[in-house]
């Protein structure tokens, strides 16, 4: 059975196909729900979206390249209200084992996927939110974006930038009814991040994202960043002199 605050709601989640994707998709499936699913593998979105029908949500999936601009806003455009959109779409990318750049090809990807397209969305949904003055936008994050790692200069930088948006409209938007949350995750059990260089302390299920996620998004927390105590160490990071943050990255394997 659904929980009281589940019943009627309607949500969409981007990126569904990735493991925090699904693990989120599933974790509000639930009778009275609908979910609008996105994913750029047709047959792992069908997957979800049958996982998720199969726990009694009602689901609509769309199969879509997030940087085709015209058809995502098209596709949001149309889908009515929303009472809450995940933006979770996401690629990475990383400098080469002998420090070779990233392509630049790669670097592009990196900021029309994880930022101009998460805005791209925010700025959709925004309008019929705006109308009825409730709502709730999830950007994720990283907990990357507190300091640049240099292994993945790209991908910190667009999850950096996304950190800023969504604090912004957070301040912009919450007299109006709108929530707005950041959410910072640290490592996550992922084809994704096992091609990502360097150590990954304190690795965590897509499950245990999930419920993570979920636990600050009901409780409207602006920041949603963990696992403690890495989300406290790259907070550090931030405020630490620049020089003494990056030998301590190098210390712990993190250098080109």
């Amino acid at each position: 059975m659904p929980a009281p605050d589940d019943e009627g709601r309607r949500i969409l989640i981007t990126g569904a196909t990735s493991a925090i994707g699904s693990a989120l998709a599933e974790a509000y499936a639930c009778p009275g729900v609908t979910l609008h699913l996105h994913g750029r593998d047709a047959g792992k979105l069908g997957a979800v979206a049958e996982c998720c029908r199969a726990l009694g949500a009602t689901v609509y999936a769309r199969n879509l390249d997030v940087r085709d601009f015209a058809a995502l806003h098209d596709w949001l455009t149309g889908l009515g209200p929303l009472d809450l959109v995940i933006v979770n779409a996401g690629v990475n990318s990383h400098i080469g084992p002998a420090g070779e750049a990233e392509a630049w090809a790669e670097v592009e990807a990196v900021l029309e996927v994880n930022l101009k397209a998460a805005m791209l969305v925010t700025h959709a949904v925004l309008p019929a939110m705006r109308a009825r003055g409730s709502g709730q936008i999830a950007l994720v994050s990283s907990l990357a974006a507190y300091f640049g790692l240099p292994v993945t200069p790209s991908y910190c930088a667009s999850k950096a930038g996304l950190k800023a948006y969504g604090e912004a409209l957070r301040g912009w938007l919450g007299r109006e009814g709108i929530r707005v949350n950041v959410i910072m995750p640290g490592y996550v059990k992922s084809p994704m991040c096992a091609a990502m260089p360097g150590p990954k302390p304190f690795l965590l299920s897509p499950e245990q994202a999930a419920r993570a996620i979920r636990h600050g998004l009901e409780r409207n927390r602006a920041r949603i960043s963990f696992p403690f105590p890495l989300n406290l160490g790259t907070w550090f990071l931030a405020v630490l002199p620049a020089p003494v943050a990056l030998r301590i990255l190098r210390w712990l394997g993190y250098g080109a």
